[in-house]
């Protein structure tokens, strides 16, 4: 056991501050990181890795890109949190409404955890009802009424449910399989108490999972006749899937959208957004409580503001062709071990399954070989190529990932 592991676990709970960081799923020690530059970490000792973590998808051009850290070390010179409104907060939501052409108006939080369930309380308010409908496998914070058939960390540890979450509040969210237009219709039409209906149009918290289209236009259809209302959660996809997420990809408007990522160019933040009629039923204007002392930093809007600043029009074009080219000689790299494997893909966003070629739910993510996916991630690891530490994951790519670096990693894996 290193030094490094032996004191975190002496003074952090597990030794990690998120779960998933402390490779119980696919075993050994967790690496140190101590900075990362472009498509690089480099842990305590020096020794570099190729990145396709990405901060769990929150950096899209690559770490410490020059301009972001600039902008961040300038706007901390002047103060780096005031308890008070600013004008970065208005600049960057008039910013992400040109994308996000339904959203009148924005409230920002510190994460995609209280994004997520203060829309699910702005729902509950506006509604008047109780229960809240999601789709096994669907991660959308730590908030204990989402922590019901989860995916992310707590599909990595086997525990759909996590302790702590009273049976009285878990009874008021019903689960049903992802992708399952049917089950959500006859759900939908004989549940009158729905507040809302959240989910992730693109699943990265089992591997990347698209959602069947089939299966979003149903949620919208019957969620507006019984009046629910539809929240998107775009933590991941928001300005990932392109600038106006995986809603304008599917032409699908949700009632509520929750953002996070990479509206914070890396630093701490969280958004959801609505129509005005129902955003005004946030205090202080409406009777819907919702409040975070940090909310709105401006070190997270200023990095967020030049993220954004950045997209050109062809800049997914560029991003997602890279991926295209990669993932498709990924497959056929793997392919030559004579194995079943299904690599999910979704713009920049990938997820190498292994002995499942057939997946559409969470399900079909846990009938995967997760022994094969434990020696695949440490062959990589020893190989400096370093991967989100659970089956269940994403890997990204950024505009900082060359040529070079995806060629070292395809050689790598010949040798596998």
């Amino acid at each position: 056991m290193t030094n490094h592991w032996k004191e975190a676990q002496k003074h952090l709970a597990g030794g990690v501050d998120s779960p998933v960081r402390a490779f119980k799923n696919v075993g050994g020690e967790p690496v140190f990181v101590s900075r990362a530059l472009g498509p690089f970490l480099f842990d305590e000792d020096g020794r570099p890795y190729i990145d396709f973590c990405m901060s769990w998808g929150a950096i899209l051009l690559g770490h410490a890109d020059a301009e972001v850290v600039n902008d961040i070390s300038k706007r901390a010179a002047k103060g780096t949190s005031f308890g008070t409104t600013t004008m970065l907060e208005v600049r960057l939501a008039t910013e992400i409404k040109k994308y996000f052409k339904n959203l009148d108006k924005l409230r920002f939080t510190s994460s995609g955890t209280e994004a997520a369930m203060s829309a699910i309380r702005l729902a509950r308010g506006v509604t008047g009802k109780g229960r809240i409908l999601k789709f096994e496998g669907c991660y959308h914070g730590h908030a204990d009424s989402l922590l019901v058939k989860a995916g992310s960390g707590l599909a990595t540890f086997g525990s759909p449910d996590s302790a702590g979450v009273p049976k009285e509040i878990a009874k008021l969210t019903s689960v049903l399989p992802y992708n399952d237009a049917a089950a959500a219709r006859i759900f939908l039409r004989n549940e009158e108490d729905i507040a809302c209906v959240i989910v992730e149009p693109v699943a990265g918290n089992m591997g990347v999972v698209p959602a069947e289209r089939n299966f979003l236009e149903t949620l919208r259809t019957e969620s507006k006749k019984r009046g629910a209302l539809l929240i998107f959660d775009e933590v991941i996809t928001g300005f990932r899937a392109g600038t106006g997420g995986a809603q304008h990809v599917y032409g699908i408007e949700p009632d509520i959208t929750v953002l996070g990522k990479i509206i914070g160019g890396g630093m701490p933040v969280g958004a959801f957004g609505a129509k005005k009629e129902l955003m005004d039923r946030l205090s202080p204007m409406g009777n819907v409580y919702q409040a975070g002392t940090l909310s709105g930093n401006p070190l997270s809007m200023t990095a967020g503001l030049t993220v954004l600043s950045r997209l050109s029009k062809g800049f997914y074009a560029d991003l997602n062709a890279k991926t295209d080219w990669f993932v498709k000689a990924l497959a056929k790299v793997l392919a030559r071990r004579g194995k079943k494997i299904k690599i999910g893909h979704y713009g920049s966003m990938f997820t190498v399954f292994f002995g499942n070629d057939k997946i559409s739910n969470f399900r079909d993510t846990e009938n995967c070989d997760q022994k094969v996916f434990r020696k695949y991630f440490h062959y990589l690891l020893k190989k400096g190529v370093y991967i989100p530490p659970s089956p269940f994951e994403t890997s990204f790519l950024s505009a900082a990932h060359s040529q070079k670096e995806l060629e070292k990693t395809l050689e790598i894996l010949r040798h596998w």
